[in-house]
């Protein structure tokens, strides 16, 4: 341990009133804290006129209508004297409350889904959400939108000088002024979930891959601090310099100098962590209750709190060691996992450290997918658990992950475990798609396993053997949605393995033939520029430390020299570099600077590889190139708007004899679906259309790109606006053929198109 100068933090007081996990915190300076819970509810906390060290409840603030999240302080004026309140919900409102009597002033109505983020601009409230857009609001009015990432925007932050910050699920952080994107952030390895501000230096990100980094606006990671086992949900900074983190491994780290020299530990997941300003810490738990945490001596709480706290950490983790009615020594460990299951929907129940999780057989994807941690399920009727003021048999704790809070799931053994699981789904606001999926979860957690199912009922909703609440079997199966086992394709395929000796071995090779020639020694590298591709080579080696790892620009322009002066016949391993350097953050960064403008690199090297007598070997690297582009969101405008002089380029691949470059023309083919089909691109879903026909109704081709191809048809007429044209293009003759083929996937995803056509 380094010797570092610091007090330990202890426990202060608790604020306990709210009903559910707490959620957020907000310091309304140090007389005053906000609390936000699952409840629905914002509760405010004024110091104790007869007790200084402890808080009691003052108001409660009732209006939103789901669990409450994110909350920020506007200073008092004279028509607020105790200034107002903001808060956002799941319910997508954006509520501002005045303190002095609990009212809602303001309701801001525009987002599509949950509010995740709300912070202060000057007189302005911004707003983040799932939705991928920030909000600008003025004095009750929407005055600004704009769609900041492409994926769920987690968390924003107004930084000291002006700019806002914005974490996403996509893993960066964007900073910007005004609506306009100054830097992207890349390094995290997950969700970017919580921001804060670091006095004089820049600010913190927390994020799921369990680490927090403190940035400079240049975009430098200044420190990593790694230490919480899961997700840090939050992060805070005191002008003392200290931090603090609080994380899904139930402990708030306290950092200084980016070692951590202090954890509290908690009964539950500590959602949020906040400083006074008298450096005094508030956390808030999921199990319902806000804490304050102190290193003054004469704050600190009495013995009798601090053992009545210890006891319930003690109890905590007693009531840990039994699952769902198992006893978790009993329980296998993970390398359980390392053997398949036996069916689509089974479920097992592993023991993770302290805790039992439970994962479910994933039969398409052959994995075992995470459902979440099983804890609280008591064997019998004198352990029965409380939720909502009514007993149950089991309450479960469902964690169904991508940063969703924990949800409680009721259940009865009396319950039938589809109404149960119907009911709950409903309630929860999630999509009916996990039903199957949480009815094997009930049935393994409440001891149920030979819960007996009629084959002929099917579930309109998976269409699996379920009984169906409130319909007949014959209803049932009337009404029944199909299944479909391979569409529609969630997500892009990259090619990210490289022979990095290979490509540096032929590079080297051709440079010397160059070099040896009179009339070409002037396109050659020098020994310098060698060494230099040699050090891009070992960057992007290292995959683990994409996040810290960077090109010079001189990088991107020796590429380019390759590219554009060697003869084609040697150019395919300089493209195969470019495949892999788009993979890295960094380096796609400083690539895109050169598809945009007049001076485009890889519209130069499309038509360069596809000239007359192209050879194999270019149209290979250059259509793994274009794949991998997929991975990047930064050039996904770039791939819409050249998707057709693409498709053109390469359209002769289908029927080539060398599979590989099948198989990458497939993939693109596959890519350009999913990426066409969010952006609602009709025209350019129809003319990927045409092209994955031809590889479908090709005999010759190779199985993998047959059913990449098959894929791409079945995802654009099941979610794309293309299944008429592909109705018309008989692609029933197609799906027919398919479930002819003697390859298990080839017949499954003919099935699914064959589903799809009769669909109405």
């Amino acid at each position: 341990m380094m010797d570092i100068d610091f007090n330990e933090y202890k426990l202060r007081c608790e604020l306990r009133g709210h009903d559910d996990d707490v959620r957020g915190i907000c310091v309304c300076a140090d007389e005053h804290i906000a609390t936000s819970s699952r409840d629905r509810t914002i509760r405010v906390w004024s110091l104790d006129s007869d007790n200084k060290r402890k808080y009691s409840p003052s108001k409660i603030l009732l209006g939103h209508t789901s669990f409450v999240g994110p909350l920020a302080w506007i200073s008092p004026n004279e028509e607020y004297p105790e200034g107002r309140l903001v808060s956002g919900s799941m319910d997508t409102s954006v509520f501002v409350w005045n303190l002095v009597n609990g009212e809602i002033v303001l309701s801001l109505k525009g987002h599509k889904m949950q509010v995740t983020g709300v912070a202060l601009d000057n007189e302005d409230i911004v707003s983040s959400s799932v939705d991928q857009t920030l909000k600008r609001w003025r004095n009750g009015q929407l005055v600004e939108s704009w769609e900041a990432h492409q994926s769920p925007i987690q968390a924003v932050l107004r930084l000291p000088s002006g700019e806002l910050v914005s974490g996403s699920s996509d893993t960066t952080l964007k900073l910007w002024k005004g609506n306009t994107s100054l830097r992207t952030f890349a390094g995290h390895a997950d969700t970017v979930r919580g921001l804060a501000v670091m006095p004089d230096l820049g600010f913190l990100s927390a994020s799921h891959d369990g680490s927090i980094r403190l940035w400079a606006l240049s975009g430098e990671v200044l420190l990593e601090m790694v230490g919480h086992t899961s997700i840090v949900y939050s992060v805070d900074a005191h002008a003392s310099g200290l931090i603090v983190s609080g994380s899904e491994d139930r402990h708030a780290k306290i950092w200084k100098d980016g070692v951590c020299v202090q954890s509290l530990e908690h009964p539950g997941c500590v959602w949020d962590a906040k400083f006074l300003e008298n450096g005094d810490i508030v956390t808030a738990c999921s199990d319902g209750v806000a804490r304050v945490w102190t290193v003054r001596d004469g704050m600190i709480a009495d013995q009798m709190e601090i053992d009545a706290f210890d006891s319930q950490l003690s109890q905590y983790k007693l009531s840990r060691k039994k699952v769902g009615g198992m006893k978790l020594d009993e329980l296998p460990g993970l390398d359980a996992l390392t053997l398949p299951g036996t069916s689509d929907g089974q479920t097992k129940v592993v023991r993770e450290g302290d805790n039992g999780v439970a994962y479910v057989w994933n039969m398409k994807d052959q994995r075992w997918d995470k459902i979440g941690e099983v804890v609280d399920g008591p064997d019998g009727v004198a352990d029965r658990s409380h939720h909502g003021g009514v007993q149950y048999d089991f309450v479960f704790d469902v964690d169904i992950g991508d940063g969703e809070p924990i949800r409680k799931l009721p259940y009865n053994r009396s319950d039938n475990p589809y109404d149960a699981a119907d009911k709950w789904l409903l309630k929860e606001n999630l999509p009916l798609a996990y039903r199957q999926q949480i009815v094997e979860f009930i049935l393994q957690n409440s001891g149920q396993k030979d819960f007996n199912f009629n084959p002929s009922f099917r579930d309109p909703f998976t269409g699996a053997n379920a009984y169906v609440p409130g319909q007949s079997s014959h209803a049932a199966a009337t009404t029944a949605k199909p299944l479909y086992k391979h569409i529609p394709k969630r997500g892009v395929l990259v090619f990210d393995v490289a022979q990095y000796d290979g490509i540096l071995k032929k590079m080297t090779e051709f440079n010397n033939t160059l070099r040896a020639d009179p009339v070409h020694t002037d396109k050659s590298l020098t020994e310098v520029e060698v060494s230099r591709v040699g050090a891009m080579v070992k960057i992007l080696k290292d995959t683990s430390h994409y996040h810290a790892t960077s090109f010079a620009d001189m990088d991107i322009s020796l590429i380019l020299k390759v590219l554009q002066a060697w003869p084609p016949a040697m150019m395919f391993p300089a493209t195969d570099l470019v495949r892999m350097l788009v993979l890295h953050p960094h380096g796609a960064s400083l690539l895109i600077k050169h598809v945009e403008g007049n001076n485009d690199l890889l519209l130069d090297l499309i038509k360069k590889v596809t000239e007359d007598s192209a050879l194999p070997a270019n149209l290979l690297t250059t259509v793994r190139v274009l794949v991998n582009l997929f991975k990047n969101p930064s050039f996904h405008y770039w791939l819409q708007r050249h998707h057709s002089q693409i498709l053109d380029a390469f359209s002769n691949c289908y029927s080539s004899p060398n599979k590989n470059l099948q198989l990458a023309y497939s993939t693109l083919l596959l890519n350009y679906a999913v990426l066409l089909i969010e952006k609602r691109d009709q025209e350019g879903q129809a003319q990927v259309l045409s092209a994955a026909l031809q590889i479908a109704e090709e005999e010759a081709a190779d199985v993998d790109s047959k059913f990449r191809s098959l894929v791409a048809i079945g995802s654009l007429m099941l979610e794309g606006l293309v299944k008429k044209v592909a109705i018309d293009f008989e692609v029933e003759s197609i799906a027919k053929s398919a479930k002819a083929s003697k390859e298990a996937k080839i017949v499954e995803v003919g099935a699914d198109i064959d589903l799809v056509i009769r669909q109405p």
